[in-house]
This record gives C-alpha cells, structure tokens and sequence, in this order.
C-alpha cells in the first residue's frame, strides 16, 4: 500500500437505466432485468435511449444549458454527478487543484446545415463556392459544422470550476482507456492528487449512426443480448445514450479529506493489435498477463460491444480462462463508445465496494460467480481498434 496508490472516490453514471451508482446497481442487481429499448425512432436500428434527466440539478444556469447539444449536457451533468458522489463539487479549493481527462467524440453534427448544403448543392455546380457561402453563414460561433470535442472539456470546467490542466483524447473507446490510463499514471506519479476522468456518448442523433453503419457495424433485426449477435443481420453494435465519470484520487489525498473509497484502481493496461493480420486475440491475451491477476475465481466486466471480430475474439480469450466469470454490460445498456472503459472501471468498483458480483446478464454464455469479489477485471475491446483493461481492487 502507497499513498500514491490511485483510488475511486467519486462515480457519475447515466444510462438507459437511470442515473447515479444506486440506481445503476439495484437494475444490474435484479435478476431477468429486461433493457430499455427504442426499436422505432431509427428503424432498422435499435437503441437504449437516455432517461428523463432535469438537467437543472448539475447545470443551474439556463444559458449553459442552451448552448450545449446533447452530448455536453450530458458529460457536463454526469461530471457533476462524480463530483457531488466525492464531495468536490462546491469546494473551491479541491476544484480550481482538480485535473482532468476527458474521453470525447467529434461531437453532434448540425444536421440543418449539412441537409441545407447537400440541397443546394443537386441545383448548382459552384459547389465550392456554395460551401463557402453556407459555411461563412452557417457556422456555428465554435467555427465547425460540429460540437469541438474540447468543449466538453470546457464546459465542465465553466459549470462545474474545474479549473486544474485539462486533456481530452479522441478515439472511441481507447479515447475512455487512454483518459483512464494518463489519469491514474499522473496519480502514481505524483503530478496530480485527484483528477476527474470520464466521457459521454449520445447516440440518438443520426450522425452518431452513421459514423458506425458507414463501416456495417450496426445490429439490424430484433435485438439480441452481445454475445447472441455473430451471424445475426448486421454488423453486431446496439448502441446506448449515456455517460461515466470517476474521480482518481491518491489514497493520502483521499484520506487526509475523510472521503469514501469504493476501491483502488490497479494496472490500466492498453494496446493496438494488428487486426487484420489476426493479431488481437494474441493481443488481449499480452494484456491479461500483464495486468497480473489474481489467482481465483475473477469477475469481469466486459465492455464488448457486439461487433462480430471483435467480440468473438474477446470472449474466445475470456473463455481460454475458466477462472473469469463474465459480464457484458452492453447488453443492458447499449455500447456508449469513449464512456465504455470508464462505464466498466466504475461497475466493478461498485461490486467491490458492495462486496457482491452481478448475477448473468445472459444465461445462455455468462456463469454464475460465487462470493465477494476482492478484485474485479474491466476489459474494453473497441469495437473497431484499440484494446485495453484495468483492474480494480479493494481499497
């Protein structure tokens, strides 16, 4: 035990099942608990969708509100979720020395303005000229026809007055692993004493399905549990609304205030397999030894998303290991791209907090797992690139 050690002092979740750790836990905790799905909106597509949020509750100001799509108010909400579950939010001290690392997307598209272009464009063959007309007309003051990424980033420290260095990586999940991976080294190494990490992903707006149908990645038909979909219509993915953030904290840092660990964040190991030269299973098996687990019986929380290659390379490896016993929370939540990694982190601190695993998810591949997890595995597999996990621990 150091006091560099990294531990989890504060979690924000949103989700298709609600909000917050406790209502996260009692859905996840209830046998046969059936998803929230939305089959019609997107047709042929199925999604989870967001729940009811008074977005009132973690963005007071009205103004803040409206000049954020989606996808901020809902990083920016969850953000303050973690940061109220830490008892940061509100104390200036701990917020203008508070780092953070944000996992972001491209952000949500004007869809206005890209339909307007492409209408123009069938009556006219300036069509670079009219790209510069709508574009010195159209834009929106962040200058992009999309959100900036950093502007998550931006508006938390604006909302919420985080106001220490700020990083935010791009990259679908390895953008979640890679935020998780720099905060938690920055904590061992001592360039920082508590940092907010997590993202957010709002995928009911056509451009987020686009970006993955453009490639076939979507499942098509009646929706299936993750590990159900190889050889199903389409390309696997079921996607979800939602967010995660974690407050990192060194564990002096966190005892000096007298705050709650949920439990120590281990090894955050990450990779790149060449994957079509066939190299990942080989790659997710380098990275279980290096995160040197523990002898036993391990609960796993994967963060598969459904995707044909990926997620039959990631449950081929986890079956290899008869001594993981597996969960794909995608299945109840949807696939929330960069928040996939932090979703997972923040699962299996809750189970080892609560000192309780997660009965199946899917009970025709999942077994039972027996006892109070001591540690428990994170996994996140993109979907497309980029392969990385974590292991978390009692505190």
């Amino acid at each position: 035990m150091s006091s560099h050690d990294v531990v989890i002092t504060g979690i924000g979740l949103v989700s298709s099942l609600g909000e917050g750790p406790d209502a996260h836990w009692q859905k996840l905790t209830q046998p046969g608990f059936q998803p929230v799905l939305e089959a019609e909106r997107f047709a042929p597509y199925t999604i989870h969708p967001l729940p009811e949020i008074d977005w009132n509750l973690q963005i007071a100001k009205r103004g803040d509100q409206r000049q954020m799509e989606t996808w901020q108010r809902l990083g920016t909400y969850v953000a303050g979720l973690a940061l109220d579950d830490a008892g940061i939010k509100g104390d200036d001290e701990l917020c203008t020395t508070m780092d953070m690392v944000v996992a972001a997307g491209g952000g949500e598209r004007d869809e206005a303005v890209d339909a307007a272009i492409l209408a123009a464009s069938e009556s006219r063959n300036d069509r670079d000229v009219l790209l510069n007309e709508k574009l010195t007309t159209e834009l929106r003051p962040t200058l992009f026809l999309a959100q900036l990424s950093n502007l998550l980033a931006g508006n938390i420290s604006i909302v919420h007055k985080v106001t220490g260095s700020s990083r935010t990586f791009m990259g679908e999940e390895g953008a979640g692993v890679s935020a998780v991976e720099t905060a938690a080294a920055r904590i061992r190494s001592g360039q920082s004493t508590h940092v907010l990490v997590g993202g957010a992903f709002q995928t009911e707006h056509s451009d987020m399905l686009l970006g993955y149908e453009l490639a076939g990645y979507l499942h098509r038909g009646p929706w299936k549990p993750v590990w159900q979909r190889q050889g199903a219509e389409g390309g696997g993915v079921v996607t979800g609304s939602g967010g995660a953030f974690l407050v990192l904290e060194q564990r002096e840092h966190a005892k000096n205030r007298g705050r709650k660990i949920y439990a120590e964040l281990g090894p955050v190991v990450s990779g790149r397999a060449r994957r079509r030269r066939g190299e990942l299973n080989a790659e997710i098996a380098a990275l279980l030894k290096k995160a040197a687990l523990p002898d036993g019986d391990l609960l796993t929380i994967s963060a598969a998303s459904g995707a044909h290659a990926a997620t039959a390379a990631e449950k081929a490896v986890l079956d290899a290991n008869p001594a993981l016993a597996v969960r794909a929370f995608s299945t109840l939540t949807g696939h929330m791209k960069e928040a996939q990694f932090p979703f997972a982190v923040a699962l299996a601190a809750m189970a080892v907090d609560r000192k309780a695993g997660y009965p199946v998810f899917d009970a025709t591949v999942e077994r039972p797992f027996q006892g109070a997890p001591n540690s428990v595995l994170a996994t996140a597999i993109g979907y497309h690139q980029f392969e990385g996990l974590g292991l978390v621990k009692a505190a």
